[in-house]
């Protein structure tokens, strides 16, 4: 589907949760799963899973493999970076991600006079009352969907920095935390790149994953075009799980057992890309594949992680983190990274004897 205009989506009620805090010897072991929540059984989670795959695939056509991407990485709590065109299905991918889940969903369209304050909120001083209240921006949902992010400055995108990383939110010297699960879905295009901001490295490493979309064939797009004759399949689109069985199939993946040979194979590939590019997967970027080998088992239906789960979720989450000297501003970008990986994939040995 396209990213044209469709009905504003509803917000619903927000909340937070005490969790368990995080490593912070390691990088980005947060966000951590909640100490209240009873993790569903795996097979349970597994079919909560594909019924969000299946109901996004209602709306977007073509594209099984990468809604798949997403919403593994909405399992694995982590946050996605849909990158392509204009005109291929960014925006409403999100957009049908988040109807699927009965979640509080709030939208940023990232634009250049756009401050950080109305990603994040501000104090407000009350008339009334003669005090300062805090009034939230949109950063406060469940799933948070940044349009174009990369048309804002950095000053902007970075005021998204310090939700995905620790989730919470400092303003004024204040913390607020911001409700659990929660999930960034950003998009943007590269074929502008002079009316751009290019994502500091340090902000894509926040991003689990980065997801492109590609053109649809021929007959995808014919059936794409059957479904949008009439009503938008976008306007139909109701929720299949809830707030809570989200969060107990989250916790579901955390229970996915990784033997030591899977933990070494992560990092071996890790260390390759490191030896052959300017800048290699960080240490983030090796947690993040690991935590997605794990929701991509539980889409399985196993409790357990094979490395087939770390080969299939390398491209996307390491693509993105690794620069070489040739990448050119303005052509696909990560060709070269993805190269890269797919060489790590066929060079790292996989020990499969456990």
């Amino acid at each position: 589907m396209t990213d044209a205009d469709s009905p504003t989506e509803t917000e619903t009620e927000t909340e937070t949760e005490t969790e368990t805090e995080p490593d912070a010897t390691v990088p980005n072991s947060s966000p951590a799963v909640p100490r209240d929540v009873e993790p569903l059984p795996v097979e349970e989670a597994a079919a909560t899973a594909r019924s969000v795959v299946e109901n996004v695939e209602r709306v977007i056509v073509g594209h099984h493999d990468e809604v798949e991407d997403v919403v593994v990485a909405l399992l694995a709590r982590g946050h996605v970076l849909l990158e392509d065109v204009p005109g291929v299905g960014k925006t409403m991918l999100a957009r049908a991600v988040a109807r699927s889940v009965d979640s509080s969903f709030r939208r940023v369209q990232f634009t250049p006079d756009l401050l950080p304050s109305d990603v994040t909120g501000s104090n407000v001083f009350n008339q009334k009352t003669r005090e300062f209240e805090f009034r939230d921006g949109p950063v406060f949902a469940n799933i948070v969907l940044g349009d174009e992010i990369n048309r804002a400055p950095p000053k902007t995108q970075s005021a998204l920095l310090e939700a995905m990383e620790e989730l919470q939110v400092t303003v004024d010297g204040t913390t607020r935390p911001v409700p659990r699960p929660f999930t960034v879905i950003a998009t943007q295009n590269y074929v502008e790149p002079s009316r751009t901001y290019e994502l500091p490295v340090a902000e894509l490493d926040r991003f689990m994953k980065k997801v492109r979309l590609g053109y649809p064939d021929r007959d995808e797009e014919t059936e794409m075009l059957d479904r949008v004759v009439g009503t938008h399949p976008i306007e139909d689109l109701e929720p299949v799980t809830g707030r809570d069985r989200l969060r107990r199939a989250i916790a579901a993946v955390s229970q996915v057992t990784t033997e030591e040979a899977v933990r070494d194979y992560a990092a071996r590939l890790a260390g390759f890309t490191r030896t052959h590019a300017t800048l290699g997967a960080s240490p983030r970027g090796t947690i993040a594949l690991l935590r997605a080998a794990q929701a991509r088992a539980t889409l399985a239906g196993r409790d357990y992680v094979v490395p087939d789960d770390v080969q299939a979720e390398a491209a996307p989450v390491f693509g993105h983190r690794i620069r070489t000297t040739t990448d050119d501003v303005g052509e696909a970008p990560d060709a070269e990274a993805h190269e890269l990986v797919e060489q790590a994939l066929d060079r790292v040995p996989v020990d499969r004897t456990q």
